[in-house]
């Protein structure tokens, strides 16, 4: 029993180090980066995937309990929320800068 204990809190350990890793170079990408379009994508992509390792590890430390499923419950509304609302403040972005053209290559948007 000792052993699954160790290898519980083994697992948890390292989904934690990589999820902080992960929000890491998110912070790194938003500060480092020159356009905002590029800081958007870094602070999206990254932020998603290390609020997941990182909740994932606290569900998988507090084992079955009201307290994990809850964890649970905010990594779904995360994964679901964070892309659009990123996808909406991009669009704003291409939509409202006029000096867009000049930065990136936009692709028009067809509606049929």
């Amino acid at each position: 029993m000792i052993v699954m204990q160790w290898a519980r809190f083994v697992l948890a350990a390292l989904l934690m180090i990589w999820g902080l890793i992960s929000l890491l170079t998110t912070i790194v990408g938003v500060f480092r980066l020159r356009y905002v379009l590029n800081r958007i994508h870094a602070a999206a992509t990254c932020d998603t995937f290390g609020v997941l390792l990182t909740f994932s590890s606290l569900a998988l430390m507090f084992g079955w309990s009201i307290s994990s499923l809850k964890l649970l419950l905010i990594i779904v509304f995360y994964w679901i929320s964070n892309p659009v609302s990123t996808h909406l403040v991009a669009h704003l972005e291409v939509v409202t800068n006029p000096r867009v053209k000049d930065e990136c290559k936009v692709i028009p948007y067809d509606a049929d």
